[in-house]
């Protein structure tokens, strides 16, 4: 598996990025508007690019499972939102200080921090209203928006302990509790919620929950990774932040060969979760190739 990006984006990753943008436009226009600086930052923080990684889970979960892919856009829209929130509020003062998001400038430096706290704040809200109107049944919709709160509450602790371990060493298993709740509760209920909408038996769940538990934590030890060896003007955000803010990382902890090395074997185990789904999973499978080999 390559270290550098040279694979051409995945199918699914490619069609999330441009179906993402019309279901989420058309989702706010059905919101309350009577303030229209409130709207324009929401609308900033979400359709400001984004690899789309949750709503292509989300998807491609559903495709698995035998549903189609409008089945689960309320599911795409509803992690995004979640994912959305957390990034504007992530990249508040008070947080991790960013300037940049995606290659532009965040959400605080846009408008100001008190209008995007209140953006964050509205994606949460608008994450459990996309489930609550959407089609799927009402068993269904009970289960999404219970593992929904959970990813999102989990993701909340993760990021009190990320903040926590500033200027600390961490060893390996408290580091993994970190990352399994920032980032990977939010990946790994993106892959539920879609295999949920698409009528998942629970042998299916719980393969695609496992594959998606593996793919949370390899994404974040190469995400760790791309801090030390990337460019700030292909990640789109300031590279080596994570080593001026003293975070405990992998690379850190590990060293960056081993670190990249533990990326390819969660990899491995990720893919090695879908065997029991043959072809309809290769969506998946394709996504967490391609994510292992990215440069942002």
């Amino acid at each position: 598996m390559p270290d550098a990006v040279s694979a051409p984006q995945p199918t699914l990753l490619h069609d999330a990025r441009e179906h993402f943008p019309l279901i989420f436009a058309d989702f706010l226009a059905q919101q309350n508007h009577l303030d229209r600086r409130l709207i324009e930052a929401i609308a900033y923080a979400m359709q400001n690019g984004g690899k789309r990684v949750r709503p292509a889970l989300a998807w491609g979960a559903c495709m698995a499972a035998g549903g189609s892919w409008s089945d689960a856009d309320s599911a795409a829209i509803a992690v995004e939102c979640i994912h959305g929130y957390s990034l504007v509020h992530d990249d508040l003062p008070c947080m991790d200080d960013d300037d940049l998001r995606r290659g532009q400038p965040t959400c605080h430096r846009q408008f100001d921090e008190a209008t995007a706290l209140l953006a964050g704040d509205a994606l949460q809200a608008l994450a459990f209203r996309s489930i609550a109107t959407s089609p799927r049944s009402a068993a269904v919709r009970a289960a999404q928006t219970g593992r929904l709160a959970e990813a999102a509450f989990d993701m909340v602790v993760g990021q009190q302990l990320d903040l926590a371990a500033e200027g600390c060493r961490l060893a390996l298993e408290p580091l993994e509790a970190v990352h399994r709740h920032k980032t990977g509760a939010l990946i790994r209920a993106a892959a539920v919620l879609g295999a949920l909408a698409g009528g998942a038996d629970q042998a299916t769940l719980d393969a695609i929950d496992r594959y998606a538990d593996r793919l949370g934590l390899a994404f974040q030890v190469h995400d760790d990774v791309l801090d030390v060896i990337g460019d700030t003007a292909v990640l789109g955000k300031r590279s080596g932040a994570d080593a001026a803010l003293q975070k405990s990382t992998y690379p850190a902890l590990l060293g960056l060969d081993a670190a990249r090395d533990l990326a390819r074997e969660l990899t491995g185990q990720a893919l090695a979760a879908l065997a029991p789904l043959g072809s309809e999973a290769d969506p998946l499978r394709e996504l967490a190739r391609f994510l292992m080999a990215r440069d942002h």
